[in-house]
């Protein structure tokens, strides 16, 4: 079942969305060659306690961290670690904001140091790929418009949408109905409705789109062991278009 959510409920993960864009911009300043994700993660943590929040995340079907770090062909659910980011990785920090029960998720993909041209056009078709899914986000069309504008567009560029790992509602819990798949067929799935509040995060490969788990049993990685990106933003549907509730600017 899909629930709508009221203004105010709107209003409230706006908040915590807020919060999450704040941080994303601090961890914008700190990557660089050198630094960890286990640092990272100990700054997120202690961020949102200060802020009064916590990350949802940590302790959800026995996670223990506050952030996903995932690096090169990692496509998501890394583990924070203490090795040091290098020179040319890329890494995506994700996480998931609890503000007074409000929640919102975000994902962003960040170049340490100097990295390749293909990793650099790996980012900007990826965050293009982002913006073309919630141009799609109105009431009235459906969720098969998202997926549809993300596939066509990523893989125009001779890139490819990983299929496993998807959007989804959010709301009280972190996963939530409905589903929003980076593929699709234009004008299939459910139609798209006022106070609806989900999560659009296209993951993208350089190469081959299907994954493989790590022995860990969380973190999947590019069978081709090729590159992989990912931008994602918290959405709510309004009459009036979509907002961005975890929007940086």
């Amino acid at each position: 079942m899909i629930v709508l959510k009221s203004a105010r409920e709107i209003e409230n993960m706006q908040e915590a969305g807020k919060l999450l864009a704040a941080i994303h911009k601090e961890i914008a300043k700190m990557i660089k060659p050198g630094i960890s994700t286990w640092e990272i993660d100990e700054f997120v943590e202690d961020y949102l306690k200060k802020n009064g929040a916590k990350p949802e995340q940590k302790g959800y079907r026995g996670y223990e961290y506050a952030t996903c770090a995932s690096i090169n062909d990692e496509v998501c659910h890394g583990f924070p670690r203490k090795a040091p980011l290098k020179e040319g990785d890329i890494v995506t920090i994700d996480m998931v904001v609890n503000l007074n029960g409000a929640l919102a998720d975000s994902a962003w993909t960040y170049a340490v140091g100097n990295v390749s041209d293909e990793a650099e056009k790996l980012l900007e078709v990826t965050k293009e790929a982002l913006c073309r899914g919630i141009e799609q986000s109105v009431v009235g069309n459906r969720v098969g418009d998202i997926g549809h504008a993300i596939q066509t567009y990523v893989e125009g560029q001779g890139m490819s949408v990983v299929r496993e790992f998807i959007g989804h509602g959010i709301g009280a819990s972190i996963h939530e109905k409905p589903d929003i798949p980076h593929f699709g067929i234009a004008g299939k799935g459910a139609r798209l409705k006022e106070g609806m509040v989900f999560t659009i995060e296209p993951m993208v490969n350089l190469g081959e789109w299907r994954t493989k788990m790590d022995a860990n049993g969380w973190t999947a990685r590019t069978i081709d062991s090729k590159l992989s990106a990912q931008y994602e933003h918290t959405i709510a549907i309004t009459k009036n278009g979509p907002i961005i509730l975890t929007a940086q600017e």
